[in-house]
C-alpha cells in the first residue's frame, strides 16, 4: 500500500494573504478611530469657545452689587454671540454638516454642536463619515 503524498505548496501564501487582510482591517480601524477622536476634540474646542462667547450675554446690570450668586444669562444674546463666534472662526470650514443649538437653563447656557467627520480609510461596506457631538455649559458665578 502506498501513501499519497500531500501537496502543501501554496498554503503559506493563503495564510500570508489572510494575515495581510486582517492587518489592513486593523490599520483602517485605528486610523478611522483616531480621525473620529480628533474631529470630536476639534468640535469640543469649538463648543467651549462658543460657550465662552455665550457668557458675553450676561445682563450687565445684574453684575453690580451681587455677590455669592450666579449672574443670569440672556439666551437670546447667547444665541447671537454663539452665531457670531462660529462665523468668526469659520466653524463650517472645520466641521462638516455643523448644526448648533443654544439652550438657556436659568442661570446657565448650554451649547450643543453636532457634525460629521470624514473617515480617511473606508473599506467596502463602511460609511464615509461618523457623527460627532459636543456639549459645553457656561454659568457665571459672582464672588
Amino acid at each position: 500500500m502506498t501513501e499519497g503524498k500531500r501537496d502543501d505548496r501554496g498554503q503559506i501564501s493563503v495564510m500570508i494573504i489572510g494575515f495581510f487582510l486582517v492587518l489592513l482591517l486593523v490599520v483602517a480601524v485605528v486610523v478611522n478611530a483616531s480621525a473620529a477622536y480628533l474631529g470630536q476634540r476639534r468640535l469640543a474646542d469649538l463648543a467651549d469657545g462658543a460657550a465662552l462667547a455665550a457668557a458675553e450675554g450676561v445682563e450687565r446690570s445684574s453684575l453690580y452689587g451681587a455677590t455669592g450668586e450666579r449672574a443670569p444669562l440672556d439666551p437670546t444674546a447667547a444665541r447671537t454671540a454663539v452665531a457670531d463666534y462660529l462665523r468668526a472662526v469659520d466653524a463650517d470650514g472645520h466641521v462638516a454638516a455643523l448644526r448648533w443649538e443654544v439652550r438657556g437653563r436659568g442661570d446657565a447656557v448650554v451649547v450643543r454642536l453636532e457634525g460629521r467627520v470624514r473617515l480617511p480609510l473606508v473599506p467596502p461596506g463602511w460609511t464615509r463619515g461618523a457623527a460627532i457631538s459636543a456639549d459645553a455649559t457656561v454659568e457665571l458665578r459672582i464672588d
